[in-house]
């Protein structure tokens, strides 16, 4: 699929996307997510007996083990910690996590130097402003719809979709479109 195609398939799936993206996205080989406001909507449901709850996408899910099953490995940066998080994203089979990391970009590079990548290589998806090092570091920087403003303007693509509600499928599906990979990975031609 080249560029042309892949551009018609995105636009429309979701929206008009830029060329540029399309290419970007051609290249990763890594997709790096903060989890608050991306793969949950950012709220924190806390129970009397201080019991933490989080919602997560079933969308983003299939787009996680999708992506891991196209050859995009996938990791998550969060600063807060959590079981619920480690729980599921091991189910997803996301290969890194790390969590109660305030400074997110010491520990993308980390990943990054692991596994022998350039930072063209590496998508990076946040919502809040610890993300923005991290936007403006790699190749493809994304900001959910619903992200901070100054996240959405430090970053090359914005998803048509919030954070929790199958934003990041949306770049999975984004990147697998532009990689040919995206009917390998549901099954049907699209």
């Amino acid at each position: 699929m080249n560029n042309s195609t892949a551009n018609t398939l995105c636009d429309s799936l979701y929206g008009k996307i830029e060329s540029n993206t399309v290419h970007k996205a051609a290249q990763i080989k890594l997709l790096v997510c903060d989890v608050d406001g991306v793969f949950s909507d950012g709220r924190i449901y806390l129970g009397n007996d201080g019991e933490e709850l989080k919602a997560f996408n079933t969308k983003d899910g299939f787009g996680i083990k999708a992506l891991g099953q196209s050859g995009v490995d996938v990791a998550v940066i969060t600063g807060r910690e959590s079981n619920i998080v480690e729980k599921r994203m091991t189910a997803l089979g996301v290969k890194f996590i790390i969590q109660g990391e305030e400074d997110k970009l010491p520990a993308l590079q980390k990943i990054a130097n692991s596994l022998q990548l350039s930072h063209e290589q590496i998508a990076y998806i946040g919502d809040d402003i610890p993300d923005i090092d991290c936007i403006e570091y790699v190749g493809l920087g994304v900001a959910v719809q619903d992200a901070h403003p100054l996240v959405r303007r430090a970053a090359d693509y914005r998803t048509f979709i919030n954070g929790g509600f199958g934003a990041v499928r949306e770049l999975c599906d984004l990147i697998m479109m532009s990689q040919n990979t995206l009917e390998n990975a549901t099954g049907s031609s699209i």
